[in-house]
Formats: C-alpha cells, sequence, structure tokens
C-alpha cells in the first residue's frame, strides 16, 4: 500500500519526535511492504520566523493533498510577545478549522511496567482504559469577538463562547459510536448549572442516546469529572466534552500515565485528511538535548495506522514494540523511577525499531536498565 503524509514537525522537541515517527514508519513499511512518502511543511514559532505567518496557504493545501498529517508540537517562549494574530498556536487552530478537524480523540491507556512512574497509587489506575472525545473547532478557542476592550474607561476583556447545535451533535454522535466498540458507556462532561453552552450541551446528549439503546449515558460536571478522573479513572470509558474543557482534563489524565509523553492523539473530520500529534507540547526546556519522549509520537503514528489507514495489524506491532521495550526498562527522563537509568530520544526510537524489525544486533541490550 502506497500513502501520502504531510510531516510538520513544528517547534521545540516537536522536530526530534517528529523524526522518530518518521523512523517508524519507514520500519513499519520495510516489514510489511508498504510505501509512506513523507512530504514536510512548516508550523508555528518555524513559520513564523520563515514566513511571518504560522501557518501558511502552502502547508494547508500540502496537507489537504495528503493522506494523513503528523504533527509534532508549536510554540515557545520565543514567541510568547509576538502579536496575538502570529502566536504558534494561531497556526494549530487555524490548521484544525482549514482541515475541518471536529474531534480530537485522546486514548489514556494503563502501562504496567509505568505503574510507578503515576504519582496515584497502583489500585486506582490499574487498568483504566479511557478515551477522552474533545470537540475541536468550537468554543471559547474560537468565538468572536475575542479581544481586549474599554468598559466605562476600565480596562476589560471578553471571551465567546459559540457552538452550533450541529457542531455539538456530530461529536457526540461519535462518542456514542465509538463507545459501541468499547464498554458501551459515554460520560458527557459540562458546566450544565452554570453555563447556557452546556445546557444545550445536555440537551443534545439526551438526544443523541435515544438512537443508542445499547450505551449508557452519565452526566457530570466538570469539576466533578477532574477529581474523578484521579480519584476513581476506571469508571470512565469514553468521555466526551466541549473544547476547552477536553484540553484542560486530557492533560490532567496523564498523570494515569505519569508523562505527557506517553499520550497520543488523533483529529478527525467528516471529510478529507486526518491529523495525529502527541498532547504534549515543545518543551523548549529540553529541546535538542535529546531527551524528549518519543512514545506519544510514535503512537500518534500507530493511530494514523489504524484509523486513517485500516492497518490493524500493523498498529498493533507499533504498540506492542513500545510496550517491550518498556517492559526492558528503558526510560526518558519523565517516565523514569528515582534512580533509574534514562535514555535518551534516539536510544528510545533506536529499540523500538529493533523490536519491530526484529534486528537482534541492537535488541541484545535490551533489558540493560531492568
Amino acid at each position: 500500500m502506497k500513502k501520502r503524509i504531510a510531516v510538520l514537525p513544528g517547534d521545540g522537541i516537536g522536530k526530534e519526535v517528529a523524526r522518530g515517527a518518521v523512523e517508524i514508519l519507514q520500519a513499519v513499511g520495510e516489514r510489511f511492504g508498504h510505501q509512506f512518502d513523507f512530504s514536510y511543511g512548516k508550523i508555528g514559532g518555524t513559520a513564523i520566523d520563515e514566513y511571518g505567518t504560522p501557518l501558511t496557504d502552502e502547508t494547508i493545501q500540502l496537507c489537504k493533498e495528503s493522506d494523513a498529517v503528523l504533527l509534532g508540537a508549536v510554540g515557545g517562549p520565543k514567541w510568547d510577545k509576538a502579536p496575538a494574530h502570529v502566536r504558534p498556536e494561531k497556526g494549530l487552530l487555524k490548521l484544525r478549522k482549514d482541515l475541518n478537524l471536529y474531534a480530537n480523540l485522546r486514548p489514556t491507556s494503563y502501562y504496567e511496567s509505568l505503574a510507578d512512574s503515576s504519582p496515584l497509587r497502583k489500585e486506582v489506575i490499574q487498568d483504566v482504559d479511557m478515551l477522552i472525545v474533545r470537540e475541536l473547532t468550537g468554543g471559547l478557542y474560537f468565538g468572536k469577538p475575542s479581544e481586549r476592550v474599554q468598559d466605562n474607561g476600565q480596562d476589560a476583556v471578553v471571551d465567546t463562547l459559540y457552538y452550533q447545535k450541529a457542531e455539538m451533535y456530530r461529536v457526540i454522535k461519535l462518542a456514542f459510536e465509538l463507545a459501541q466498540g468499547r464498554k458501551k458507556r459515554v460520560t458527557s462532561i459540562d458546566k450544565a448549572n452554570v453555563l447556557e453552552s452546556s445546557r444545550m450541551w445536555r440537551e443534545i446528549a439526551e438526544e443523541v442516546s435515544k438512537d443508542f439503546p445499547d450505551v449508557t449515558l452519565d452526566h457530570m460536571l466538570v469539576d466533578n469529572a477532574a477529581m474523578q478522573m484521579v480519584k476513581n479513572p476506571k469508571r470512565f470509558d469514553v468521555v466526551v466534552t466541549e473544547n476547552m474543557f477536553g484540553d484542560i482534563l486530557s492533560d490532567e489524565a496523564s498523570v494515569l500515565t505519569g508523562s505527557l509523553g506517553m499520550l497520543p492523539s488523533a483529529s478527525i473530520s467528516e471529510k478529507g485528511p486526518y491529523l495525529f500529534e502527541p498532547i504534549h507540547g515543545s518543551a523548549p526546556d529540553i529541546a535538542g538535548k535529546n531527551m524528549a519522549n518519543p512514545l506519544a509520537m510514535i503512537l500518534s503514528a500507530a493511530m494514523m495506522l489504524r484509523v486513517s489507514f485500516g492497518m490493524e495489524e500493523e498498529a498493533a506491532e507499533v504498540e506492542r514494540a513500545v510496550n517491550q521495550v518498556l517492559d526492558a526498562g528503558f526510560r526518558t527522563g519523565d517516565i523514569a523511577s528515582f534512580g533509574q537509568t534514562h535514555s535518551s530520544t534516539t536510544e528510545m526510537i533506536d529499540e523500538v525499531k529493533a523490536v519491530l524489525l526484529e534486528n537482534e544486533a541492537i535488541m541484545h541490550i535490551m533489558g540493560a536498565y531492568a
């Protein structure tokens, strides 16, 4: 099978982890007889530095002409004082809007070998298998007006939370569809005791649930959900929520695996290429130091194989390789226990690749850190 993949490394450690994902996909192609053609574009701060804008029309067109998109990370202190319209994050928001990436899927799974990396007790996180479905193209991040204003001579600010009913409906319906292939439970998270948008969200969830009688629907206020995710995360199967709540809660879920560096994501559209990225940021403090955890990016590539290309066996093999490397004791600093030797970014990539290709010449050192 031949596929064209747009690669947008972005800023900071995005370049390092994106390189790792490409190497893993090349290994998958070698093992399974696929041809992956990679085309590169710039986004975020690197695009600002070269083009004066965080996302060019050429990069958007490159993505639209590809079968899938891999994104590293954007942002960094270098651009913190840039005008709002040329901040690196604006490039990512524009890309989501232009590709109509309306839903972000963020799975959180328990890794036995990383139980000690989480600040939560093992009995709390054991067997957690949660999928957060986040609405991605509406809400506060896209509402207008969003600006600083004067109110009776005082400095003030306004942000607008705006949704159309159809935007809520499609992401909630997707959550129910996904739940049918899992444990058949949907938890819809809102703030219906305060926000009118959340009251509409809850009404739509009830409406959609009537078409899925085999799926159980629960409603939960976002403040309680934030507590339950660290107190009793095993209660969740599929979680669906609006844009900002999903952004915050999915980062919170990283404590279940011990690090943002372990969480992949897929952003899907109704038509056109899907985008795959780790949920972590650009981590400028460790950029270029060969310290970043590449596993979230590699697992995002596995999601791409499964979701965009239907390559279930190939995706499962990448995930198996990641698990085997973790079981052997390899750790980047973010997931290492006290006193455990740290592996570099390239070492982690090489080990995953070695397992995929069954390369004994490299794999003989596996377990050295156990």
